[in-house]
């Protein structure tokens, strides 16, 4: 097992077989070698340094209908809401004031959200926010979309593929979304020159630890600044209601194999992780992540984007609480700096 890790630490990939062996064999002590390893290459690249990223949820409409996905079209249980633009540039305000140096726009695939719309609401965030980076976040568009998004002031887009695995993809999602659209958007982005982020999740229904060697392949081919993984966890209110949650364990471990694949790459601890267990996010830092994405969302509409049940959104997870989440991660050896925390090594 250790030389598997050690070929990954010097390689930076390994063969799928070797993948599919590593995840089906590690243990609490391998686990603890690999992680070990990961803080030492986090360390080189970022220091003791964990950046945080404002998120604001701008609305839960989408047309989509993600079978694992709590705000999904069918759901007619979701108290639907959509921000205006002074509610956003608000949350930004807000924000700004807290040391948030990245806003990070979430939503579901809203067609109430025009091109016009986001182009407006990007451009007045760059003019308000000169040097803040700005992320966005909702969905598959076409290469002019997003162009005219990073042309309006926009740095960076976070796209999970969720699975590279397209049996996988079809059990997750219904007919009218594909992997190779997917994929497409993500090349797009990397082509405009977004810092482009992917991700998946661990323990997703029918998931194998093959699939997982193909989500880390194409990672690795894909070659993105920043990769968010997080387990699995259920909503009542879906197809997959009934499925058990994700492994915190295997997200912890698949995190230090990510930092292994890409050392200067920015990895988020995620909502997800600090959900399934209080100290994930903390044992997700120390796993090799260096980014948290606390809520900056109005307190109002923080319930009503639910991905998933039970999702933490009061307390140190809600950005007001800035100085509790510092705690939490000083707890554990680590700042919280007020940076934009770019790619290392990134041109814009």
């Amino acid at each position: 097992m250790k030389n598997l890790i050690d070929k990954l630490y010097k390689t930076q990939t390994l063969e799928k077989d070797e993948f599919i062996y590593l995840l089906e064999n590690y243990n609490k002590e391998t686990s603890e070698y690999l992680f070990s390893l990961a803080r030492a290459l986090s360390g080189k690249y970022f220091g003791n340094e964990v950046y945080t990223r404002g998120l604001i949820e701008f609305t839960n409409y989408c047309k989509n209908d993600c079978y694992y996905c709590g705000i999904r079209r069918s759901n007619k249980n979701v108290n639907r809401y959509r921000l205006t633009k002074e509610e956003i540039l608000s949350c930004c305000e807000t924000g700004y004031e807290l040391g948030f140096r990245t806003f990070v726009l979430q939503g579901g695939e809203d067609g109430a959200f025009t091109d016009k719309a986001m182009v407006d609401i990007v451009k007045s965030i760059r003019e308000g926010y000169p040097d803040c980076a700005i992320t966005l976040s909702f969905g598959e568009k076409s290469y002019d979309q997003y162009l005219k998004y990073y042309e309006a002031g926009a740095n960076r887009y976070l796209l999970r593929h969720e699975t590279a695995d397209e049996a996988h993809y079809s059990a997750l999602h219904p007919d009218s979304l594909s992997l190779e659209n997917r994929k497409e958007c993500l090349r797009n982005l990397k082509k405009i020159g977004y810092q482009v982020g992917t991700g998946f999740m661990v323990g997703s229904p029918y998931q194998t630890t093959k699939c997982l060697a193909e989500d880390l392949l194409f990672i690795k081919e894909l070659s993105p600044q920043m990769v968010g993984i997080g387990p699995f966890i259920p909503h009542k209110d879906t197809p997959f209601g009934s499925f058990p949650a994700g492994s915190k364990d295997l997200t912890l471990f698949l995190i230090g194999i990510l930092r292994l694949m890409i050392p200067n790459g920015l990895l988020p601890s995620t909502t997800a992780l600090g959900t399934i267990d209080p100290k994930g996010r903390e044992a997700g830092i120390l796993a090799g992540a260096n980014v948290l994405m606390p809520n900056l969302s109005p307190i109002g509409v923080r319930k009503k984007y639910e991905l998933y049940d039970n999702k933490i959104c009061t307390g140190e997870e809600a950005a007001e609480c800035n100085v509790c989440l510092r705690n939490r991660v000083a707890s554990v050896g680590y700042n919280i700096v007020e940076k934009r925390g770019d790619f290392i090594g990134f041109e814009e």
